[in-house]
């Protein structure tokens, strides 16, 4: 922007009128052309800016818009947040994410902000949804058509070993979340909670009917931000989507967006990112915890959904999502695999020779774990495309294998 400065009749940004004796006469004509070629060029200067998003002090993202729905991603620096807003920026949505970059990664901030560079498109807030004044600020300055809250920790075990930073962060943060949405009139929530809410149900599969009675602080947590939802959203018109999903795999099919958990965090993390850390060498092999679980092999059986159906999956809640409704839906592919089948898949999409190392179960864990999906099949037309699980991890260990440093400087691997 070219502002003038009012101070000293002057306009900044490369406009210096610097050097001219006004009192000499003989310089009058060369002096008031050069004060008309200055006048139009900041007329100009002006014009162009008003044509722009957020002339006058007001950003674009401050106002609603026709047709432009204005969606805010919570934790859209992390793995599937990223992904989502990825999904949300190709559909056309406005996007802003908030993020306090704890467990999510800048780098795919600006690999989305590389995408699409366009004003009014993508804007990060750096910021912790712990805090009330802040959040509260983000809402009174941006126009949010919709939240998309996926910011949470997410490691059972880590749970287990940390319960109230999991309660603080899950339960507590969808308070605060909740409230200010309640304060700026923002209708429409896609919340996204987990099948730890359910614990171990005796029956397979699990429907949305099967009691919830989870058995580890992650689950409890996300249920306890659920019970929240459905009071508040029973004295309210907001359009409610909660998503519990199953175990997420996969990339980017674009080879654009990874997984890159911090290093502290890996013996926390998803099977996925252990089987590509053994495959490249980072850890010496890979522990598989429990096999005395009551399974066919004695490993556990898991429904793993690939990142890029599970984002579709959002995309099709935020667009069915309707006042004085609640929706709430699995999201899996209805079938579980096993731990030794998912680490024999894995072998043959990285072509590495993993050695795996069998450990006692795992705090927190349960045996066996898949979803009925057919009640999001019936009412949004949603069922998994990327179910070959070798597939799924082909194109995960692509972006692995490019990005070993995660999204710090891109390696080459011929592996």
């Amino acid at each position: 922007m070219l502002p003038v400065n009012r101070s000293r009749g002057q306009p900044r940004a490369g406009f210096h009128l610097t050097g001219m004796d006004c009192s000499d006469s003989r310089h009058k004509p060369h002096f008031l052309g050069k004060v008309l070629m200055a006048a139009i060029l900041t007329a100009l200067c002006i014009f162009i800016l008003k044509q722009s998003p957020g002339f006058g002090g007001e950003s674009v993202f401050a106002r609603h818009e026709p047709r432009v729905t204005h969606v805010l991603v919570t934790g859209g620096a992390g793995y599937i947040g990223s992904h989502a807003a990825l999904r949300l920026l190709k559909d056309s949505y406005r996007v802003t994410i908030v993020d306090n970059l704890s467990r999510g990664n800048i780098g795919a901030i600006r690999v989305l902000q590389e995408l699409f560079p366009e004003p009014g498109r993508l804007q990060f807030i750096y910021a912790d949804l712990g805090n009330a004044k802040v959040v509260n600020q983000i809402f009174a300055e941006n126009a949010f058509d919709a939240v998309m809250h996926f910011a949470a920790v997410a490691y059972v075990g880590e749970s287990t070993l940390e319960p109230l930073r999991y309660y603080h962060n899950i339960t507590a943060n969808t308070l605060v979340i909740l409230e200010a949405m309640a304060a700026r009139g923002v209708k429409t929530l896609i919340y996204s909670s987990t099948c730890a809410t359910y614990g171990e149900p005796k029956k397979m599969p699990i429907t949305e009917e099967t009691p919830q009675f989870p058995i580890n602080p992650y689950g409890k947590a996300k249920k306890m931000a659920e019970d929240i939802i459905l009071d508040f959203s029973k004295n309210s018109d907001m359009a409610v989507m909660i998503l519990r999903y199953f175990n997420v795999i996969g990339s980017d099919l674009g080879g654009r967006l990874g997984e890159a958990p911090r290093p502290e965090l890996r013996e926390h993390g998803r099977i996925s990112g252990a089987c590509f850390d053994a495959a490249l060498g980072i850890i010496p092999g890979l522990k598989v915890k429990g096999t005395d679980y009551p399974t066919a092999d004695g490993t556990c059986i898991r429904d793993y959904i690939d990142v890029t159906d599970l984002v579709d999956a959002h995309v099709k809640a935020l667009d069915m999502a309707r006042p004085n409704k609640v929706g709430i839906y699995n999201v899996g592919t209805g079938k579980g695999r096993s731990v030794k089948e998912f680490v024999e898949a894995c072998k043959k999409a990285t072509g590495a020779n993993i050695k795996v190392e069998y450990l006692d179960r795992r705090p927190g864990d349960y045996a066996e774990v898949y979803s009925d999906p057919s009640k999001i099949n019936r009412e949004l037309n949603w069922t998994a495309q990327y179910t070959d699980l070798q597939e799924s991890l082909s194109i995960a260990w692509k972006w692995q294998k490019s990005h070993r440093n995660g999204y710090g400087s891109p390696s080459v691997m011929t592996a």
